[in-house]
């Protein structure tokens, strides 16, 4: 009885993938506010109708790992070693994300997506919100690790200045040494309000 969920689990991954690699196509040849979902829609072979069940705008189909972000943000913080601080596992998830930045570096789209991104405000401030969307169930994952209560301002910040941490640390000609100073800042101050943590 499992195999028709898995099939159709199979299909509509294949779908959202289809989806995503037709609108990639599309942006990057005629540039991202020259294409509409029906565009898109078309190129996939789906209906628009098929395509909003997929992605909730223009916007996500750019940006396909929203949900899975945030489990592995919330995982880096309940899932770290033994001894590690939740400032240390946090630099390192972020690290972790510049290493697979660089993977996709190497696909020669990347550069022109990258500069689509950053040339197209829509598209600029997106990725911006989608990131720091996540502040709320890092900042619960955090209250729960060191037992504060879930609305510990203390915990909240620590969500917050985290996530902001990585434009600066992807924007650095340096990132490994960026994100050793901003998360030693961050250690710092949250050691003398969290010792355990």
């Amino acid at each position: 009885m499992t195999e028709p969920t898995g099939r159709r689990e199979r299909k509509k991954a294949q779908t959202r993938q289809s989806l995503a690699d037709a609108a990639l196509e599309l942006f990057l040849e005629r540039g991202y506010d020259q294409v509409g979902v029906k565009d898109v829609a078309d190129r996939a072979d789906v209906s628009v109708t098929t395509l909003f069940k997929h992605f909730s705008g223009k916007e996500a189909l750019v940006f396909d790992e929203d949900d899975d972000q945030e489990a592995a943000l919330v995982a880096a913080v309940r899932e770290r070693t033994p001894g590690q601080s939740i400032p240390q596992a946090l630099r390192e998830h972020l690290l972790l994300g510049q290493s697979r930045f660089a993977v996709h570096a190497a696909d020669p789209r990347f550069a022109d997506f990258t500069r689509m991104v950053q040339e197209t405000p829509a598209l600029r401030d997106y990725a911006h919100r989608m990131w720091t969307r996540h502040e709320a169930a890092l900042a619960r994952a955090i209250a729960e690790a060191v037992g504060a209560p879930e609305d510990d301002v203390s915990c909240a910040a620590l969500a917050r200045f985290a996530l902001e941490s990585r434009s600066l640390i992807q924007r650095h000609p340096e990132p490994r040494r960026a994100a050793d100073e901003a998360f030693a800042l961050l250690e710092h101050g949250w050691a003398a309000s969290h010792p355990a943590g």
